[in-house]
Order: structure tokens, then sequence, then C-alpha cells
């Protein structure tokens, strides 16, 4: 099941899933995982019976209503890992950005991920670049 909450609601649950998968498994530095983005986010969280396993976030900066949004810091616990969660989260995103008029998506990929967003229809574009640490690269979706 996917819910979609305010930080305020999800906070908790989302930042548990990102500690695991970005902080411990991916040593990315703690200072950096959550930013100004979290509170204005809409944040998908994937459970499986009454346990998180899984999360993601629609960021639509003020005054870009309409225009683009910004999906990121998705992340599913290793063991549910290639079980179609990923999806599920991106899917109820989508659809979540359809419902709010967004025309654009954008999402800053690892590079191991970019097959999973081009079945969505995202288009990588741009340069690799490092982002703590670790191989990316921007990926758009005009929907």
């Amino acid at each position: 099941m996917i819910l979609i909450k305010s930080w305020l609601d999800g906070k908790e649950e989302a930042y548990c899933i990102r500690k695991r998968v970005f902080i411990e498994e991916q040593g990315i530095p703690e200072e950096m995982e959550l930013d100004e983005y979290d509170p204005l986010a809409q944040h998908a969280l994937a459970h499986l019976n009454s346990e998180c396993i899984g999360t993601a976030r629609l960021v639509t900066p003020p005054g870009s209503i309409g225009k683009v949004g910004r999906i990121g810091r998705m992340a599913v616990l290793p063991m549910h890992r290639r079980q179609g969660i990923g999806g599920r989260l991106l899917g109820a995103l989508l659809e979540l950005s359809k419902s709010q008029g967004i025309s654009q998506l954008e999402l800053h990929a690892q590079l191991s991920a970019i097959p999973f967003y081009e079945k969505f229809g995202f288009i990588a574009q741009g340069d690799i670049y490092d982002e703590a640490g670790i191989a990316h690269r921007d990926m758009i979706l005009y929907i």
C-alpha cells in the first residue's frame, strides 16, 4: 500500500528508510540527508503490513504548481527490492503530479537507477556529475 503524507505526518517513517539506505548503506553524510525541501514535499510511503519499506518524495517549490516538480529521495529497503515497490512509489508520485497539474518532472538519478526511470519515460540529459560521492545524471519527464 502506498500512502501520501506531509513531512509532518510521514517524517519518522521516511527518515528511517532514508537513513538505512542512504546513510548506512550508501555512506551519504547524515548532514546531507535532510534538507529544506522535506517540509515542502509530499512523501510517498510504501507499507507492507504495518512496516514502512520504501519512500520517495515530490517537491513542488512555491510558485511552481502547474510547471515543474522534482522527484527525489527514492529508497526501498534492500530485502524488498526488485519486487515492484519502487515502481509503485514512482507511479503514485506520477499520478499525484498529474493531479496537481505538473507538466514536467525532474530528478537526479544514480547511474545504476537510470534504466529503472527510463521504463517510466524519463530521459537522461546532461553530463554525469558527483552528488554525495555517487555518480548521478539528471533526468526529465514531460507529462
